[in-house]
């Protein structure tokens, strides 16, 4: 398991050299920064893998950093079960349609992260989940093809940066790289291989990763 959370990292990595040298060239169209926080809002799925990664930054805090998040966690589930009766342990998401799913996700929702800092900033920066580390610019490959053409509406404000060069990124590789990394880690988790098992993020920091079971 050790292995396989190094080479997550080794892979994140990769998304946050991109996301870096994409700054670096257009420092003047991508308002992201240190404390903005604006794509912080709402619920977003992420991978178990990332869960098991987000859960060594989350140990790491102080104690009662820890509970407070974890009161804001419970409240989240609260009320993810207001819509969802019958979503419980091990909190995944893929015994229902993923069309579903926006049940749980409006995209009215403001509410903020659970792991976000009174000052904007993340408390768990450097064991953030894949998503975060993709939001805010959208996602070109290196064979030009647009894989997401989505971006935050602080960047890019006057011009489209799908026709900008310096953008793009091996994300085929990097996605197919992703699932094979997690299929390793469900057959080391679970004794055997699944494709694809999601949460949300206040859900993820709720899993008892000992007694977590798939059929």
């Amino acid at each position: 398991m050790e292995r396989l959370l190094k080479q997550q990292q080794a892979l994140l990595s990769l998304v946050d050299s991109w996301f870096a040298k994409s700054m670096r060239r257009y420092p003047d169209k991508i308002a992201c920064r240190d404390g903005c926080s604006g794509c912080c809002r709402a619920l977003f799925d992420i991978t178990l893998l990332d869960a098991y990664y987000l859960r060594f930054g989350f140990e790491s805090l102080p104690a009662e950093v820890k509970d407070a998040v974890r009161q804001k966690c419970l409240s989240r589930l609260a009320s993810l079960r207001e819509k969802w009766p019958e979503f419980d342990h091990p909190y995944l998401l893929n015994y229902r349609p993923e069309e579903e799913w926006q049940l749980l996700m409006p995209e009215e929702d403001e509410t903020p992260c659970v792991l976000l800092g009174d000052d904007g900033r993340c408390l768990v920066y450097q064991h953030r989940p894949m998503t975060c580390r993709l939001h805010g610019l959208p996602l070109i490959d290196t064979d030009g093809g647009v894989m997401d053409d989505e971006w935050c509406t602080l960047n890019f404000t006057d011009e489209d940066p799908l026709a900008l060069p310096g953008l793009a990124a091996p994300f085929d590789e990097i996605f197919r790289e992703e699932v094979a990394l997690f299929r390793a880690f469900t057959e080391k988790l679970l004794g055997k291989e699944i494709s694809e098992l999601d949460t949300f993020i206040p859900t993820a920091l709720l899993i008892d990763f000992d007694k977590i079971e798939w059929p």
